[in-house]
């Protein structure tokens, strides 16, 4: 995205990009690109920065009384027209370099760590458990947070208190379970599993640990059914797993352990995205997704 006058280009990540309004607050821009397999993909998923946004703003509300967040304007005069319903003025903040990652149940990446080791993260779970199985109790797996093009990878508590402190290590295990724990509760009265899902943190100026970022989205969480969840296989889902499960698909052609990015996607894959995202944030929040903000011009 090119910056109006008046915004400094600061950063651009695989789906959001950076800028600094002139009085050094942020201005946070949530695009269409998708990414998977630490690839940013050619194809976009129309709406999809706007229902990210929508969605966290919605959770940062309902969030404060755990943790305070970053966000200080989604609908502002300094805001582009054209950027309204996909941008948030934010305070700045020296980010955390921790993906804090809560697991309610076991898949993904957590499920290859315990089909290696019987742990994730370090954190010992019972053996026997499949793809899909909820967990005795959520734990705390965090993960490096990787440039642009590299990838995360899960570490243990000791790894992240060796980076960030023991104190910081403490707060971010404590706060990510807590939220964790609340949206869950959210989720399940709407008929939705929070299978799991990742957070980022940063300290503002009075030395406060903030959420930042994005909350509780489907590209920052797995979200899927209740009355379709079956342990023992993957879980149809409201988030990009449906894109991840395409791309390796034999439908997909691609040769992922060739190292060469994915091919676009097709028109089919990209509206069927677009509409597990909507129903997601349609779900959880009982609101239209048409009701919220629309660019103007």
């Amino acid at each position: 995205m090119t910056a109006p006058d008046g915004l400094t280009h600061v950063h651009s990540g695989k789906v959001r990009d950076l800028y600094r309004l002139p009085d050094d607050r942020l201005l946070m821009v949530a695009s269409d690109r998708i990414s998977a397999f630490d690839f940013v993909l050619d194809s976009a998923i129309p709406d999809k920065g706007r229902i990210l946004t929508a969605m966290t703003v919605w959770w940062f509300e309902r969030l404060g009384e755990i943790v305070p967040n970053h966000l200080l304007s989604v609908d502002d005069p300094l805001i582009p027209a054209a950027w309204r319903g996909r941008a948030m003025i934010c305070t700045p903040l020296r980010m955390v370099p921790v993906e804090a990652v809560a697991r309610g149940y076991l898949t993904g990446s957590g499920l290859r760590d315990y089909q290696r080791t019987g742990a994730v993260c370090g954190v010992p779970l019972p053996p026997g458990l499949v793809d899909g199985d909820e967990l005795p109790d959520p734990i705390f797996t965090p993960a490096t947070k990787a440039d642009l093009g590299e990838h995360d990878e899960n570490v243990s508590f000791d790894a992240v208190a060796k980076t960030v402190g023991v104190d910081t290590a403490d707060r971010l295990r404590e706060l990510t379970l807590a939220i964790y724990a609340a949206a869950r509760e959210v989720a399940r009265e709407r008929g939705i599993v929070l299978a799991d899902t990742k957070f980022e943190f940063g300290y503002d100026d009075a030395g406060r640990l903030v959420l930042g970022d994005e909350v509780l989205t489907p590209d920052s969480s797995r979200f899927w059914p209740a009355d379709e969840w079956q342990p023992g296989r993957t879980q149809p889902s409201f988030d990009k797993q449906f894109v991840r499960d395409w791309l390796v698909s034999p439908a997909a052609g691609w040769d992922r352990a060739g190292g060469a990015p994915p091919s676009a996607l097709p028109e089919d894959v990209i509206a069927a995205t677009r509409s597990r995202y909507v129903e997601a944030y349609e779900r959880l929040t009982g609101r239209s997704f048409s009701d919220w903000l629309s660019p103007a011009g």
